[in-house]
């Protein structure tokens, strides 16, 4: 009866050591779930005022009032635009690898997560190579056909999220788990478009906008390939954003894999 009686004391104690551990981490979770989703709705808020609003907008423009609206408009969104970007990502990897921990731990093997995260991280670097060059400007080619674009990003982007999550799938992960390893991959798809084609080209246009405005030097031919390779990955990221909400949605309120 005694050996009972401490038994159940001791799993009390342990209950209690283990209430601000977890409290802590419910915290974090739920400051992390907010920064998410507060830079995520500013960069996601973005990518579509520039998609639906910006973009049809500045191509009804005169050209000389483009050239005195755009240097001046762009910079700030752009800031906003890639640093959120950033913030939401960074935010949501830490969530990820929350779940990872947790789930590798229900399998009693705590260096399975980094095993994960790492097949994770690979297979989305492969498949943004991919879709990479297939947004590059590709004029004259076969590869400036939208539906070869459209269908070629498709097969990618199928591929990925099932190959990731078929690596991080055990019988301990969680839906949320495997809806962020989809999901999570696609944000990281749409953070290098904004840091690698996007920013990279519209630091150039803003440039070359400004000089246009200010000393009247006109645009380099280059300005065309900039503005076709800038409007091809903010496409690109509009319509991924869509999956992408989808799988972050469901990682919290749609058990879909489990």
């Amino acid at each position: 009866m005694s050996s009972l009686l401490m038994a159940d004391l001791s799993h009390s104690l342990e209950q209690v050591h283990l209430v601000p551990l977890r409290s802590a981490l419910a915290n974090e979770m739920m400051l992390l779930r907010w920064l998410h989703l507060v830079f995520g709705v500013i960069w996601i808020g973005l990518l579509y005022f520039f998609n639906l609003v910006l973009t049809p907008a500045m191509r009804a423009c005169d050209p000389k009032l483009r050239v005195r609206i755009y240097p001046e408009l762009m910079p700030r969104a752009m800031a906003w635009f890639r640093w959120s970007s950033l913030v939401t990502v960074v935010m949501g990897l830490r969530y990820f690898v929350i779940y990872l921990v947790e789930d590798a731990k229900n399998e009693s093997a705590s260096g399975l997560a980094w095993k994960w995260f790492g097949e994770w991280l690979l297979v989305w670097l492969v498949a943004y190579a991919l879709i990479y060059a297939l947004q590059l400007p590709a004029k004259g080619t076969f590869l400036d056909h939208a539906w070869v674009r459209a269908v070629g990003i498709t097969v990618v982007v199928f591929l990925a999220c099932w190959v990731a999550m078929a690596t991080n799938e055990s019988p301990t992960s969680s839906s949320a788990h495997l809806a962020i390893a989809a999901g999570g991959g696609l944000g990281l798809v749409m953070l290098l478009n904004t840091w690698g084609i996007v920013w990279r080209a519209q630091k150039r246009l803003i440039a070359w906008t400004r000089a246009a405005n200010e000393q009247g030097t006109p645009m380099p031919p280059e300005a065309e390939y900039m503005m076709r390779w800038t409007f091809l990955a903010a496409r690109t990221g509009l319509w991924l954003s869509f999956p992408m909400l989808f799988f972050m949605g469901a990682a919290s309120h749609y058990p879909m894999f489990r």
